[in-house]
């Protein structure tokens, strides 16, 4: 799998970003589904405002992922192991690329928007602090549903998503074990995996 698949991010914002329309209310009526029900709404209205350019869903969809997605604390695991031998610098600079990465996949997204529904079906406390919210994202004239689950943990500000896992399969592990794959490959070095980062995000000609 390419960086410019993106693992957890490109797969999870592909769905948020595809078109999350309003959820039917959760079966649970949890805090945390209903800030999963209230991503989708805000992402909903993004995608019909009339007139949205790309820098404008650039910007919009940037706001959602940081205020959604508790960006150090994913960072910190996809880069696995390798955050503990990285520098400050490397730190700083790899949660910087990697969110930058995420929220331009996201936005690239914006004009995807094909109908997609999307439902909160359960929710259950994992820990103290983390729920998993259980959603279905189905497609127009697809009788098939996506098994959609969203790790929402609960912070003193509000709640944030940690993890998304697709099917049974963590965003997380899998983006995690692409990063490791190439600083692997790189002989142990993360500026490899930097320098790729910086070329995804470079803007195009």
């Amino acid at each position: 799998m390419s960086l410019g698949a993106m693992g957890v991010g490109g797969v999870v914002l592909s769905l948020v970003g595809s078109g999350l329309l309003r959820s039917a209310t959760a079966a649970t009526g949890s805090d945390a589904a209903r800030f999963i029900e209230s991503m989708g709404d805000e992402v909903l209205s993004v995608l019909n405002r009339p007139g949205l350019n790309q820098a404008e869903a650039t910007a919009e969809f940037g706001r959602l992922f940081r205020e959604g997605f508790d960006i150090p604390t994913i960072g910190r695991f996809v880069l696995g192991r390798y955050w503990n031998v990285a520098t400050p610098e490397q730190r700083r600079d790899f949660v910087s690329l990697f969110e930058q990465m995420v929220i331009n996949t996201y936005a690239r997204r914006f004009s995807d928007y094909s109908g997609e529904r999307f439902r909160v079906t359960a929710a259950r406390e994992e820990t103290e602090t983390d729920t998993i919210v259980v959603t279905e994202v189905s497609q127009p004239g697809n009788p098939d549903a996506a098994e959609v689950a969203w790790r929402v943990r609960d912070r003193e500000q509000g709640h944030q998503i940690i993890d998304v896992i697709i099917e049974g399969v963590s965003m997380g592990v899998t983006q995690r074990q692409e990063f490791s794959s190439v600083i692997e490959r790189a002989g142990g070095s993360i500026d490899a995996l930097l320098e790729r980062m910086r070329t995804q995000v470079a803007p195009g000609p």
